[in-house]
């Protein structure tokens, strides 16, 4: 169901929250940001055509909250007035994608368990007379229930999904040696099974319209790449980790079913959001010690990584992109911080 009034003020404690990313919008949106991005495209092997050759190709500095609130990006003229599904809206990387969508013109429905956030940056995104429209869907991603309800509800309203972006995720402090089971499978829950059910329920969607361009974007982690030397988040980045292979998995199968649509998996290295200050709900001062050690990316610069996916040629599968600050070093993973957290 679409949220009622009674269920929009209320907000979850720290242990329940599901908004990829934190509830906290950057207020320096409108300056620049610096990201640099390295993206793995894939072109067909003339030794191979099942399978594809990887060229590394660098990204740019990026003015992502002046640039995408003022003009069209070149290539997104294809999406405008499509429906693209961003889950854990609410806050962080979630709702810069979303406000970034609705700019370029798209219709977003934005999920998360509790929807009082969103509502507001539609309110701001109306407002500022974007071309696009966000909106708000209350969702539990623990739920398969709830996410089918909610795939339900896009196909009766609004036909269905072009573009799913899984984003939402959650980090518990739970050690593999100590950590709870409850824990365990709340992180796995969201960050692969609900990833994996919406990934089912969009293909499905795109299948049944004879949507053969659609986009589906994992927002994965640098932690789904790299083990760093932090107990409280080895079982989190194994999730990652998960994330990373089902996106392969994913590209695969869609390569198979001799579709034209895509998958990519975007993995920031640390973002400046409040998920350091979920996972660590009980120390607020290692919390912001997180965000201090390094510059930090802001969730716009993942934003400007979707658009720059998403405004891709048809013909280009950017299979892979890591989001990273310049100081990060990516050839030193042990020098790096987990991305998110």
């Amino acid at each position: 169901m679409w949220p009622t009034a009674e269920e929009r003020g209320v907000e979850p404690g720290p242990q329940a929250r599901q908004d990829g990313g934190g509830s906290r919008r950057s207020s320096d949106a409108g300056r620049s940001a610096a990201a640099a991005a390295a993206v793995t495209r894939e072109r067909p092997s003339p030794y191979d055509p099942g399978r594809g050759s990887a060229t590394q190709v660098p990204g740019s500095r990026s003015e992502v909250g002046g640039r995408l609130g003022t003009m069209a990006r070149a290539g997104m003229e294809r999406w405008r007035d499509r429906l693209a599904l961003v889950t854990g809206a609410s806050g962080g990387i979630g709702a810069a994608v979303a406000r970034a969508l609705v700019q370029q013109g798209l219709k977003v429905v934005g999920c998360a368990r509790t929807v009082g956030n969103i509502e507001e940056l539609a309110a701001e995104c109306k407002s500022a007379g974007y071309p696009g429209t966000l909106i708000p869907y209350k969702c539990d991603l623990s739920s398969e229930e709830d996410i089918l309800s909610m795939f339900s509800a896009v196909r009766s309203q609004y036909s269905g999904v072009d573009i799913c972006i899984n984003n939402a995720g959650l980090a518990r402090a739970d050690t593999l040696l100590s950590g709870s089971t409850s824990g365990w499978k709340d992180m796995f829950n969201v960050n692969v099974l609900a990833l994996s059910i919406c990934t089912r329920e969009a293909y499905q969607s795109m299948k049944e319209r004879k949507v053969d361009d659609g986009h589906i974007i994992n927002i994965n982690s640098m932690s789904g790449h790299r083990v760093v030397p932090q107990s409280m988040t080895h079982f989190y980045s194994a999730t990652k980790y998960a994330v990373t292979a089902l996106t392969e998995g994913l590209r695969q199968e869609l390569r198979e079913a001799q579709t034209h649509i895509r998958a990519t998996c975007i993995s920031p290295g640390l973002v400046e959001t409040q998920f350091a200050f979920k996972l660590h709900d009980k120390d607020p001062e290692k919390a912001a010690a997180t965000y201090e050690h390094i510059k930090c990316l802001k969730p716009e610069d993942v934003a400007e990584a979707v658009i720059y996916v998403l405004s891709t040629a048809p013909h280009v599968q950017v299979s892979l992109a890591l989001v990273v600050h310049p100081l990060e070093e990516p050839s030193h993973p042990q020098r790096r911080r987990a991305g998110r957290p």
